[in-house]
């Protein structure tokens, strides 16, 4: 029999819309990122792409994460948060020509962090990416801790001293864990955030199923960690 207190995710659907707010507002206190017109246009546009995770009988929503297949040559890398979700609404969601799965938001109810529901919800966002057989994921890893060493160091040098393990940035941190690679450092991804004072890096996953080592050439060597760069760009 399964256990009731197990955390499963699965897709999005319009009965989790009242427990999605609670998890924002237990994450972002000072404002609540989602409302029920975004979640309806997303579940719209892309309902493949939209997850909670949940436990118990009642499926309380612990969880959730949210992503878009966009054409990736329509944006430029230092785009915003609005402009790569159309405001959240994901109109932009462009299934024919995209090749690249856009990570728009990851959230994990604080009082559960540590319990693998971050994992969860990015494998359902991996295992997607490979059912559709997209290239990659991408997504703009916000800069959480960044606020705490922006007094002694750049955004650039904090990110670099994450990828080193000098530092930890509990967004960035993660996704490194889950095997991204950081592509650049983006400001003004997020409006009014401050804690990340704007910042976010652009991260990406590739997908083994239709990449291959060419998609890697040319990705900057200064935001791989020592070892990588030993092994895999002995002359950088």
């Amino acid at each position: 029999m399964a256990d009731q207190n197990e955390v499963r995710v699965r897709n999005m659907q319009f009965r989790d819309f009242s427990g999605i707010g609670d998890l924002c507002r237990r994450v972002y206190p000072e404002t609540s990122p989602w409302n029920p017109e975004q979640l309806e246009s997303d579940l719209h546009m892309f309902a493949e792409g939209q997850f909670v995770a949940v436990t118990g009988a009642d499926e309380r929503v612990v969880g959730m994460c949210s992503s878009v297949i966009v054409c990736w040559e329509h944006y430029d890398m230092f785009d915003s948060w609005e402009d790569f979700t159309a405001n959240g609404m994901l109109t932009n969601c462009d299934p024919v020509n995209g090749r690249t799965l856009y990570g728009v938001e990851a959230i994990v109810d604080p009082t559960m962090q540590g319990h693998g529901i971050g994992h969860k919800l990015t494998q359902a966002q991996k295992e997607l990416t490979r059912i559709k057989r997209l290239e990659r994921m991408r997504g703009g890893a916000r800069l959480r801790d960044y606020h705490l060493h922006a007094a002694d160091m750049s955004p650039i040098d904090y990110v670099i001293a994450v990828v080193h393990g000098e530092v930890v940035d509990h967004t960035l941190t993660f996704h490194l864990h889950e095997g991204f690679h950081v592509l650049a450092v983006v400001p003004h991804y997020l409006s009014d955030d401050s804690e990340t004072l704007g910042y976010a890096a652009l991260v990406e996953w590739l997908n083994p199923d239709t990449t291959h080592a060419g998609h890697c050439k040319g990705r900057p060597t200064r935001f791989l960690h020592r070892d990588v760069i030993r092994r895999d760009h002995p002359e950088a």
